[in-house]
């Protein structure tokens, strides 16, 4: 019952992020989940709590995503790491996250997880970019880790300052702009 109900108070908290922002109350969320707040208590020790459950929850799937499109043997080598670079599960897809500057400077030990996150596990794609230079379908002067740094750096500045929000731009589409940027950057020259 304890991971159920986990699960649970997480699905029913992207919910009220949606649709309060970072702000939304606990009282938000019991009333969305039609539970008591004690009842949420027994399985989170308040909001914070909650969010860097839902980081972990989203890390995780996206490391399950990434696993596909590995084993997915119709993609070519530069196809499998543009989606790579831009997988993001479907439980987090309507998910606003152009409040993440807000997150960051509320919960700043959320942040730290997401850095944490963007920073490790990066094995696979970085096999996957070594192979692509191999096979030729990448430069071979390319600077591996100049390329994961910039990568990382991209996605670190949404959660600097505004720009998602004041551009109007869903994390989504920026995450897909990003990597389609860099991708078609690190094809050889022709």
């Amino acid at each position: 019952m304890g991971r159920e109900l986990r699960e649970k108070v997480l699905a029913g908290a992207l919910i009220v992020y949606n649709q309060k922002g970072v702000k939304f109350t606990m009282d938000d969320l019991a009333k969305e989940l039609k539970m008591s707040k004690k009842t949420i208590y027994t399985v989170f020790n308040g909001k914070e709590e909650i969010f860097l459950m839902a980081v972990d929850y989203l890390f995780n799937s996206i490391k399950e995503s990434e696993s596909e499109v590995l084993r997915d043997g119709s993609l070519s080598t530069l196809d499998k790491l543009k989606k790579l670079l831009g997988v993001f599960p479907d439980a987090y897809a309507n998910v606003n996250f152009r409040d993440l500057a807000l997150i960051r400077a509320k919960f700043p030990s959320v942040y730290e997880k997401v850095r944490e996150r963007l920073e490790t596990g990066w094995d696979p794609t970085l096999n996957l970019i070594n192979k692509g230079i191999k096979e030729g379908s990448i430069r071979k002067d390319l600077n591996v880790q100049l390329f994961k740094s910039m990568f990382q750096a991209s996605l670190e500045r949404f959660f600097q300052d505004d720009f998602l929000k004041e551009n109007g731009i869903s994390y989504q589409t920026a995450l897909n702009d990003v990597t389609e940027i860099l991708v078609e950057g690190i094809k050889p020259v022709e």
